[in-house]
């Protein structure tokens, strides 16, 4: 559509929108009451047998999808979140006023109508209107009802469009609703306490992540918006809350792909006394639980290919990994030069060993790893936070899941010991000095907290975004996540929620 084709459609809306007002009409009243949701209307009159007249009057209300008119007859379908149904509109009914104003409504427009219900001859139940009002005139048009909204960043950054089009992308959003509830009611379920952490942090940490910078103006100083729960998390371990847990957002500035954004919904959890292995079975255990609950079935549908979700999960090590599908044993190749020479890479200056096993197996395992599997046993450069594992000599007591091709979770044994944590700081803020911007810094109040003494613990960080995207078939956790907003030129935004039940 031209520039100018626009502008006439734009001129044309904003003329209607004058004449209702000329006629009396408030084009944004301020509410309506007494409102029945469509699909409420529809299950009240299932079965009736075409040309059926009901008594039964309803109020219903939502965006008007199409319109058909047949001289002193016109139809017209409304859509809200619910469902969608025909409106039967009759001049002898409605009277001629009334009637013709109908003429000023455009699709898209919001309005509100009482009726009865009736069946037509082809069997569709319709509502016989006998009074409407205007809700909110729409003065722009929507999306080609027949198309869609086919220009992807436009439905990224542009929703609220991508939602009006497209019946797909508003059950992702169901989906994702129903899934953050459900992942609650396992977390309340199994009696952990839900907190709330602070999302600008004087110290980052709890992963290894460049931060966003902020600057608080009272307190002159920069602060961080927080890349992990982790440590605050810990704290309450600490303070004695044996089942802690938060979901909300953390933000890290690192690049944007189907896989990473700078801001994402991560599900952080930890339980004294236990450890990976406890873990383990709780991610396997609330993933499936979550998917019968939110589609009914214990299989997700991924590229065409039947996942089964039932515990128990494949579990392998890390090294077994790498070996089986890039044929180098990091056992042997304990080196970064001898892991670069192994891997056919140039070694760059500022480049560790831990990050090169990190690459190979990004590159080469990940991919593979479509069936729900646990990769166990990291390198202790990889993991700060994680405790030395009890018979394994430079490994860690870490795993990592994926499905899909996707990493969806990470867990620790957590480490406890404050000594070890400082040295593990040590080397971490030593790989900071050397320019490794994803390194994590000296907390020294942590390992205040930790020597006040930590029990054993179990730790997991689960990606809702990940895990959307899993339930929901979708290749992008932009298609997975958030409402966008345009001036960003990102995917930006806040999720819709539905109410624990």
């Amino acid at each position: 559509m031209s520039e100018n084709e626009v502008t006439g459609l734009l001129a044309e809306r904003r003329a209607k929108l004058d004449r209702l007002r000329s006629a009396g009409i408030e084009p944004f009243p301020h509410n309506f009451p007494d409102r029945e949701e469509i699909n409420t209307v529809l299950g009240a009159h299932e079965g009736l047998e075409p040309g059926t007249e009901t008594d039964s009057v309803h109020r219903v209300a939502g965006r008007i999808t199409g319109r058909r008119g047949h001289g002193k007859a016109a139809f017209v379908d409304l859509r809200d979140a619910s469902g969608q149904i025909q409106l039967h509109a009759k001049e002898d009914v409605l009277g001629e006023g009334p009637f013709g104003l109908l003429d000023d409504l455009d699709l898209g427009d919001i309005i509100g109508v009482t009726g009865r219900a009736v069946v037509t001859r082809r069997g569709q139940l319709s509502i016989e209107v006998t009074d409407w009002v205007v809700l909110a005139k729409s003065l722009r048009p929507p999306p080609d009802k027949f198309h869609g909204l086919e220009d992807t960043e436009t439905r990224y950054r542009r929703r609220e469009l991508d939602l009006i089009a497209n019946e797909d992308s508003r059950e992702i959003f169901r989906i994702r609703a129903r899934t953050v509830s459900a992942v609650r009611r396992w977390l309340d379920g199994n009696d952990f306490f839900e907190v709330e952490t602070p999302v600008l942090q004087p110290l980052y940490g709890g992963a290894l992540a460049k931060p966003f910078t902020t600057f608080h103006n009272a307190l002159d100083r920069e602060l961080y918006l927080r890349i992990a729960t982790e440590l605050y998390l810990k704290r309450c371990v600490v303070g004695g809350i044996d089942r802690v847990y938060e979901l909300g957002k953390d933000f890290r500035n690192e690049g944007i792909s189907m896989k990473h954004n700078p801001e994402f919904t991560m599900l952080e959890w930890y339980e004294a006394y236990a450890d990976y292995e406890k873990t383990a079975s709780d991610l396997e255990q609330l993933v499936h639980g979550v998917a019968v609950e939110v589609l009914g079935s214990s299989s997700i549908e991924r590229d065409g290919k039947s996942i089964d979700l039932t515990p128990p999960w494949r579990r392998v090590t890390l090294r077994d990994a790498i070996l089986e599908h890039a044929g180098i044993d990091i056992e042997i190749e304990t080196t970064r030069e001898k892991l670069a020479a192994a891997m056919g890479v140039e070694l760059e200056s500022d480049v560790g060993w831990g990050k090169l096993v990190d690459t190979v197996f990004s590159k080469r395992v990940e991919p593979t790893l479509i069936e729900p599997t646990f990769i166990l046993d990291y390198p202790k450069e990889l993991s700060p936070f994680a405790k030395a594992h009890r018979s394994k000599e430079g490994v860690v007591e870490r795993w990592e899941a994926f499905l899909g091709g996707v990493e969806i979770a990470n867990s620790f044994s957590e480490l406890n010991d404050p000594d070890e944590q400082r040295r593990r700081f040590e080397q971490q803020a030593a790989e900071l000095d050397r320019g490794d911007e994803e390194a994590q810094p000296y907390d020294e109040t942590f390992i205040e907290a930790l020597e006040q003494g930590m029990p054993p613990t179990g730790g997991v960080g689960l990606g809702i975004d990940r895990l959307v995207m899993m339930l929901t078939n979708t290749a992008s956790l932009r298609t997975a996540r958030s409402v966008g907003f345009q001036d960003y030129g990102l995917d930006f935004g806040c999720v819709v929620r539905e109410a624990s039940s």
